[in-house]
């Protein structure tokens, strides 16, 4: 199958550090590559793939000096456009950008929905695109837009040799991300104050992010039981999170997915996360985690996180959350492109029903 996967701009593909999207449009390339298949990125020029690559800017737009971010990803429409014909499927993972060059193409393709979809902007473009099928990397992501031409859900996957196993039992609690309003370091320095824990932060800090840092968690970080390790890369993780007692993930947003919580559970390290967007789909209470509602509940599943198995932790990333998995999804996906008609998924979004962490 000639397929082209369309990547945002705003890192390479895979990224330097930081960077979930770009990560996720890396695994997918590369595993159809090593199953066979004519694969094309359209990337920043930075990027690394055993596909071919088509380079809509030189150098990512977080680490060029590019003011106006829009304008590489224009280049990359019409890049995608010129070349349209040649593929049997595009995919693409940059929102709506392209949908009104996309309707016109007269070229299968699908959009997968990475980000968060409760914008009320949002609206009136999936009622006028309610052509354009899109995936959903959660039923619970799709709340916001019942209008959307749902065809699919497909969890994130990540490649089993990316991380290994480890037994544990952990030395410290984990903070994995972006400092941010919604992602709550603050309720981690919390927990971890209340277990006498020590929390490792390993999270960048956006520009957009600065002031919020600066006014209301930068003093947090002078709390004794808080290390302040610095943005990461997949390099550092294994060690980051295989060493850690449990991962926090105390959100308070509407989370689409959650890719850290895989990486979690990729090391056999349990997670602690708030039940907010996705984590009651990715999280089985009780197995790979608890998923709790506030504080309290927190602290108490926090405490009884030795009680889990690490090794049925791994497992269970294997059989749901593996690159294979993920993969599999797709394919059946492009394959329905390319029968006689192209299904709509009208399953209902998930309705969300608090779980206890007892």
């Amino acid at each position: 199958m000639r397929i082209a996967q369309v990547s945002p701009l705003y890192e390479s593909v895979p990224p330097k550090s930081y960077g979930g999207t770009e990560r996720i449009v890396s695994y997918i390339t590369e595993e159809l590559v090593a199953r066979g298949h004519d694969v094309t990125l359209f990337a920043s020029g930075d990027s690394e793939t055993q596909a071919r690559l088509i380079p809509a800017c030189s150098t990512s737009v977080r680490l060029s000096n590019t003011h106006d971010k829009f304008c590489p990803h224009i280049l990359l429409l019409e890049h995608v456009w010129r070349r349209a014909k040649q593929f049997d499927v595009i995919h693409y993972h940059i929102d709506y950008l392209h949908f009104v060059t996309s309707r016109r193409m007269g070229v299968p393709h699908v959009t997968t929905l990475h980000g968060r979809l409760d914008l009320p902007e949002l609206g009136p473009v999936y009622d006028e695109f309610d052509d354009a099928p899109v995936v959903s990397i959660s039923d619970a992501q799709r709340q916001p837009l019942p209008q959307a031409r749902w065809v699919k859900t497909v969890y994130h996957g990540l490649p089993r040799s990316l991380l290994q196993f480890s037994p544990g039992p952990g030395e410290y609690l984990a903070f994995l991300g972006r400092i941010s309003r919604e992602k709550r370091l603050d309720r981690a320095i919390e927990i971890a104050r209340a277990l006498d824990l020590p929390l490792k932060v390993a999270a960048k800090i956006d520009n957009a992010d600065r002031e919020y840092f600066e006014s209301e968690i930068k003093h947090l970080m002078n709390d004794p039981h808080v290390e302040f390790v610095g943005e990461i890369g997949d390099a550092e993780k294994q060690e980051f999170l295989g060493r850690a007692k449990a991962l926090l993930f105390p959100i308070d947003w509407p989370e689409p997915f959650g890719l850290v919580m895989i990486e979690a559970m990729a090391c056999g390290t349990p997670v602690i996360a708030f039940a907010n967007g996705s984590v009651p789909e990715v999280i089985d209470d009780g197995v790979t985690g608890f998923v709790v509602n506030d504080i309290e509940g927190a602290i108490r599943a926090t405490a009884k996180v030795d009680s889990l198995d690490r090794r049925r932790i791994r497992a269970t990333f294997e059989q749901r959350f593996s690159v294979e998995k993920m993969v599999d999804g797709y394919l059946a996906v492009y394959k329905a492109l390319l029968g006689p008609s192209m299904p709509v998924d009208k399953r209902p979004s998930m309705q969300l029903v608090p779980l206890s962490a007892e």
